[in-house]
Parts: structure tokens; sequence; C-alpha cells
């Protein structure tokens, strides 16, 4: 359970979200499931749960809640906020079918990586890269390409909030070898990520810049390892992001 150090924050907002995410993360359950994940009173739980039900936030179904669709149309309404998300989405499907691979649009929000859109091709393999999905920034070729570009007191500021949590043995868990390897993104214009997020796979990722400066997000395709290798990790799969994010930027500057 979170704790609130900030005396501007509302604890009760604070409880409400985490028993929403607890009911995502779990698929659902009852009051009683959920104050044992929580550590809560089984009576502020349900409290909490008939004021979610009520406002249409959570189903109960035979004793069970689960969140409602509600959120789905909240998640619509966010990637649709400009017209660059649009923009992006048309890109990704783009990349996806001239790579065989998955593609993927990412932005930084509280200085966590999260997924927006994402497009398998014909060869794609599964992962577990859900849209919403938050991450951390350095263990993910988009994410990485990110940091990159973002100003080295941000960068800082995220490591100070956030750390360097390995998901992988291959994840960069040191300061002194990711400003390193930002350093070598920027000379190179792209980053990769060799199986940092999950064994066996490989990414390629690039920034998205705005046209008055600042990051907008990244583009990545991730394969896996035998065939995102050699020639078609080093130059096939970056020329393809580059370009396209060339035509992204364009379109923002003169959209």
């Amino acid at each position: 359970m979170s704790t609130y150090t900030d005396p501007g924050t509302v604890k009760a907002t604070g409880t409400a979200f985490e028993i929403i995410e607890t009911l995502a993360r779990e698929d659902g359950g009852r009051v009683t499931k959920i104050a044992a994940k929580l550590g809560l009173a089984k009576s502020t739980v349900h409290r909490h749960l008939a004021t979610l039900e009520e406002l249409e936030y959570v189903v109960k179904e035979e004793g069970e809640y689960r969140i409602s669709f509600r959120f789905l149309k909240l998640g619509e309404q966010t990637r649709k906020q400009t017209d660059t998300y649009e923009m992006a989405r048309q890109k990704v499907g783009k990349i996806a079918e001239q790579t065989d691979e998955r593609a993927q649009f990412v932005v930084e929000e509280h200085g966590k990586a999260v997924y927006v859109f994402g497009e398998a091709g014909e060869h794609a393999v599964q992962t577990n890269s859900e849209i919403g999905k938050y991450r951390p920034l350095q263990s993910m070729a988009a994410g990485k390409a990110i940091l990159a570009h973002l100003p080295e007191a941000r960068v800082g500021e995220i490591v100070r909030r956030h750390g360097l949590p390995a998901l992988t043995e291959n994840t960069i868990t040191d300061e002194d070898e990711l400003y390193a390897g930002l350093e070598e993104i920027r000379e190179r214009g792209y980053s990769i990520n060799d199986q940092e997020t999950i064994p066996g796979l490989r990414a390629v990722g690039v920034p998205i810049e705005c046209p008055d400066g600042g990051v907008f997000g990244a583009l990545s395709v991730s394969g896996p390892t035998h065939r995102v290798q050699g020639e078609r990790l080093e130059e096939t799969i970056p020329n393809i992001l580059l370009g396209t994010a060339n035509e992204l930027e364009l379109d923002m500057k003169y959209s």
C-alpha cells in the first residue's frame, strides 16, 4: 500500500485508485480479497467499491467486482487528444507492415514509459507490451530513445524518483552506464534494447522530437534475437524507423 507524504494529496482519492488498480491487476475480486491485498479494513474497501459502482467505474457480479468499460472510453479520449496521436498510430501500422515485427509508439509520463499504440506484423511474436502498460524507461528501446533527448536534469530527476529497476539480467541498473549509453544513442540516432525487457527479444527505438523542442515520444520495433540481428538490427530496422520518425516530425510541423 502506498504512503502519501505530500500534505496536498487526498488520501481517500489515493485509496480509491489503489483499489481500482488492484482490481485491474487481479482481474477482479471480492471485498475480502482486495482488502487483504491492500492491508485495508473490509468496511473501507466496501465503501469505496460501492461509490465506484454507483459512479459506474466498477461492476459487481455475484459478489465480485471488476473495473468497467468506462475506463476504455477515457483511455480512447486520452489517445485522441491531438491529431498527432492519430498520425503516430498510422505510422505504427506502416512500420509493422514494413518489418513484419511488432511496432510500438511510446511516450514518457510521470517518469515512466507507457505504450500508447502497438501493431503486430505478420511474423510478430507475442509480448506483454499491453497498451497503457508502464515500464521503466531505461529498460526498453523506446524509453532509452526518449531519455537520450530529455534534458540531463530531467533524466536525473527520473532516476532519483524511480531508480533503475532490473527487468532482466541485461537491464541497465548503473547510472554511469546509463549516461554513457544515452550519449551513444544521441551519436548513433537510435537505441537498442538487447534482451533488457524480455529474454530472447531485441528492439530498436528512435525519438519523435517536437517542432518547438522536447520529445513527443518514440517509435520502436521488437522481435526475437534470431531475426533482429546483424544488418537488420544495425541498418534495416533503424533506417525504417528513422525515415518514419522524420515523416512524423514533418507532419507535426506543418499540420
